[in-house]
């Protein structure tokens, strides 16, 4: 024992798990490759050549498909995304396939193995139906009957009392959620990171757009405006579970809370504004385009008596919000692709 490591510091450090911090990101978008870096060759030339060539043909094939599937009826898009997420996903995405099952052995170590495969493709139909639907979602806001939201008083009531921050899960098609909230007079911001193809972040942010939502610039660039925003009463929206580089960060899944992503994101802004929690989350129910939306009880963070104190605490207490509710419904979780980090 060093004679820094003292047997109070010890108990200290075991009675208050420690939570590394992390450097904040930025995002930035990739310059265009100018004629300069055709002229210099190598890597330049080759990375002039992706961008203004290879990318733009497959650029024109997203835009084709989008636009194309525009054209089909609402339950038929749906239903042909499920066809071709079993066909495609275990044929073509071979190692986001053994992720996943090796992911569902992990959580559900109770089933049978003809149970996860069982749960797998059921997977591979949610993911193929996300895809498709993108391009006809904006037309279930004329036909309300498709979505139902149990208990909107809970966001209603909440937004009329001062801030909120709205706690969405991937689950059923998340893209619904802005179209439900406005029907209900709420219209949140939210962090939004575009997709790399270029075509893929033109049809993302239009659709998106036509939803009601609202955009606020991802990483660092964006806690400002978003405390802003809550400070003055307004509404932001955040996703609690997600996964990078092929890992889960949320739910912790029995892990230690750490400070790698949205759920201790949404603390933070929570403690910044005293912002009451929204938690809520759809489900699809039967085949075709058709969800449940649960609007959670909304909570605020219990006090605390110097800054942090808590902060392992209430990443736990948000982490068991959204947990069990992912966990009953990984058969449409869009992150059960991704590893569980040891």
């Amino acid at each position: 024992m060093s004679e820094q490591e003292t047997p109070a510091k010890l108990a200290a450090a075991s009675a208050k798990p420690d939570i590394a911090k992390r450097k904040a990101w930025r995002f930035s978008r990739p310059d265009a490759p100018g004629f300069a870096d055709f002229v210099a060759g190598g890597k330049r030339r080759k990375a002039f050549v992706k961008y203004w060539l290879t990318d733009n043909v497959w650029n024109g094939l997203h835009l084709a498909g989008h636009y194309g599937m525009k054209l089909m009826p609402m339950d038929v898009c749906s239903n042909f995304g499920a066809r071709l997420g079993v066909f495609a996903l275990p044929r073509y995405h071979k190692v986001a396939q053994k992720r996943a099952r090796a992911t569902i052995a992990q959580l559900c170590p109770h089933m049978s193995e003809a149970q996860r495969e069982a749960l797998y493709i059921e997977n591979c139909k949610a993911q193929g139906r996300l895809m498709t639907e993108f391009s006809v979602v904006n037309r279930i806001a004329r036909q309300p009957e498709r979505m139902v939201l149990h208990n909107p008083e809970y966001i209603q009531d909440a937004a009329k009392a001062g801030p909120i921050i709205i706690v969405g899960m991937h689950l059923g098609n998340w893209e619904i959620g802005p179209i439900i909230l406005r029907q209900i007079g709420v219209q949140p911001y939210t962090f939004y990171v575009p997709p790399v193809e270029r075509a893929k972040a033109w049809i993302a942010e239009r659709v998106r757009s036509k939803t009601g939502l609202r955009f606020i610039p991802p990483g660092m660039q964006g806690i400002r405006p978003a405390v802003s925003l809550l400070k003055k009463g307004g509404v932001v929206s955040v996703f609690a579970d997600e996964a990078f580089a092929g890992k889960i960060r949320g739910p912790l899944f029995g892990r230690e809370p750490h400070l790698e992503g949205n759920i201790a994101l949404t603390i933070r802004l929570a403690r910044m504004t005293g912002a009451t929690i929204c938690p809520w989350y759809n489900v699809r129910t039967g085949d075709g385009f058709r969800f449940d939306a649960y609007a959670l009880p909304p909570f605020k963070l219990p006090p605390e008596e110097k800054p942090g104190e808590r902060l392992a605490e209430d990443i736990r207490l948000l982490n068991a919000v959204i947990e069990p509710v992912v966990l009953a419904h990984l058969d449409q979780w869009y992150f059960l692709d991704n590893a569980l980090p040891s």
